[in-house]
C-alpha cells in the first residue's frame, strides 16, 4: 500500500507558508523523531513530510500513524524547503504543527484539499486538542488471606537430603 500521493505545486507552497506562519505564531515539532512523538501523543494538527528522504524507511511509518490518528498530512517535494520553512539552516524530513496560532482557517482549507486529492470522503479537519478523560479508580475487592505453606519438620528435610545424596 503506497500512501505517498502527489500534490500540486501551489498546494505545496501553501503548506510551506502555513509552516512559516505556525513557526511565528504557533508551535512546530521538527524532525522525524519529534514529529512521530507529536503524532503518537495526538498533539499534531498537521504533518508535512519530505518526498526526497533517503532512505525512505526513515519516514515510512508516518503516513500510517497519521491515518490511524486521523491527522492530515502531505508530502512536500524537498526536505531543504521544509527545513527552511521551519526556520532551520538544514533540511528536515518531517515537521508536525503542534499549535497553529492564527492560521486555523488556512489549515482547514489545506486539509480539505488534501483529503480531496487523496479521495477520502468528507472533510478532514485539524482536531482541536481534547484532554483525555481520566478513568475512574475501581475499588479493590477484599481478598481472602493466602494460606501459608505447611513446613516439614527439620528432621524430615534432613532425611530427604540424605536419601537423595545416597541415590545419586
Amino acid at each position: 500500500m503506497s500512501s505517498k500521493f502527489e500534490i500540486p505545486k501551489e498546494l505545496s507552497d501553501q503548506i510551506l507558508k502555513l509552516i512559516e506562519d505556525a513557526r511565528v505564531g504557533g508551535k512546530l515539532r521538527k524532525g522525524t523523531n519529534e514529529a512521530t512523538k507529536s503524532i503518537e501523543r495526538n498533539e499534531a494538527k498537521f504533518v508535512a513530510i519530505a518526498s526526497d528522504v533517503n532512505p525512505p524507511e526513515i519516514i515510512q511509518h508516518m503516513p500510517m500513524l497519521c491515518d490511524e490518528k486521523k491527522i492530515p498530512y502531505a508530502f512536500v517535494p524537498a526536505k531543504a524547503d521544509l527545513g527552511a520553512a521551519a526556520g532551520l539552516p538544514v533540511g528536515t524530513s518531517a515537521v508536525a504543527i503542534a499549535s497553529i496560532g492564527e492560521s486555523g482557517k488556512k489549515l482547514a482549507q489545506i486539509a480539505e484539499q488534501i483529503s480531496t486529492i487523496r479521495g477520502i470522503g468528507g472533510k478532514t479537519e485539524a482536531k482541536p486538542a481534547v484532554p483525555k478523560a481520566v478513568p475512574e479508580k475501581k475499588e479493590a475487592k477484599p481478598r481472602a488471606p493466602k494460606k501459608a505453606k505447611e513446613e516439614k519438620p527439620a528432621e524430615e528435610k534432613k532425611e530427604e537430603v540424605a536419601v537423595a545424596a545416597a541415590t545419586a
